[in-house]
């Protein structure tokens, strides 16, 4: 009985352990809350996702708004050596595509989901990701960062 115990304890904690990416919330304010950052090439525990050129990643993003908004675009950065390079998005339409259906209402939860295609002519490099989602008059709904490296 113990064995199992303890088994069913270590399954437990690698699945909620695998959930998880590594990120953290952004320094700047938002109007909203992030609760969590999933990003499927994510190992458990790495200290920066490991994205693999010509693959697409997908990213999913639960937040809580503080503000009522009837539009979001996401808005994506790459941060290397703390120079940042705009990401262009092949739908940075929060509301199209994206798990979400506008308008979204304060204090309701979301998940806001994101196909990121990592492109063969991306160098092999260290990068933060921010990943920011604007309402329609370009107020920060949400901001997470993502360490990342291109492989």
């Amino acid at each position: 009985m113990y064995i199992k115990s303890v088994l069913f304890a270590s399954v437990l904690v690698v699945l909620i352990s695998a959930s998880c990416a590594t990120w953290r919330a952004c320094e700047t304010v938002t109007n909203g809350v992030v609760s969590s950052v999933v990003v499927s090439k994510c190992l458990p525990n790495a200290k920066r996702c490991i994205l693999k050129r010509n693959t697409n990643a997908s990213m999913e993003i639960d937040f809580t708004p503080d503000i009522d908004a009837d539009k979001i675009t996401a808005e994506v950065k790459g941060y290397i050596l703390g120079v940042p390079a705009p990401f262009n998005l092949p739908n940075p339409d929060g509301c199209t595509d994206s798990g979400i259906t506008c308008p979204i209402k304060a204090s309701s939860t979301y998940k806001y989901k994101a196909q990121i295609p990592i492109l063969p002519s991306y160098p092999r490099v260290t990068v933060d990701i921010q990943w920011k989602l604007k309402d329609g008059e370009g107020k920060d709904i949400i901001c997470a960062m993502i360490p990342a490296k291109i492989g």
